[in-house]
């Protein structure tokens, strides 16, 4: 299954599991969650998840590293500071609080799941492949780094 790793940009990972979404809910319409949408709650999950990937891509760009998530073995540095001291990978865990949100916003139940095969996605085509790069590159400063900071929160 390496043939998956580090092919599909998580951007359309992520517009692609908010279609699922979606198209989920129209196509199963019996499966909606009978609670009226918390829109302030969604809307905060949005914009929290906005504001983590912006914070890693800012922190990136400090560090004058690539961003391209397709080619990690292109990184110059290992970024450890601010949003990265909590998160090993803030760029997807704001997809995930993004999708969160929309989540809430379709108001599905068959969102769950593809919230899930988002994180697994993400974890072993996309984090794994990363780390694996990294871990080359750096040796143990970024083995230390990965010993101190958890994965996704």
């Amino acid at each position: 299954m390496r043939s998956l790793e580090l092919r599909v940009p998580p951007l359309a990972v992520l517009l692609l599991a908010a279609a699922a979404m979606w198209l989920l809910a129209r196509a199963f319409p019996f499966a909606a969650l009978a609670f009226r949408t918390p829109y302030a709650l969604a809307g905060a999950l949005l914009g929290l998840g906005a504001a983590i990937s912006v914070a890693g891509v800012i922190a990136f760009r400090r560090a004058r590293t690539t961003v391209n998530p397709m080619d990690p073995a292109a990184s110059t540095a290992i970024v450890s500071r601010g949003v990265y001291g909590f998160t090993r990978n803030p760029m997807y865990l704001g997809f995930l609080f993004a999708l969160c949100g929309w989540a809430l916003l379709v108001g599905h139940l068959l969102a769950v799941p593809v919230i899930a095969a988002f994180v697994a996605y993400m974890t072993r085509f996309q984090i794994v492949p990363e780390e694996r790069a990294l871990r080359a590159k750096f040796g143990p400063p970024y083995e230390d780094y990965l010993r101190r900071v958890r994965r996704w929160i």
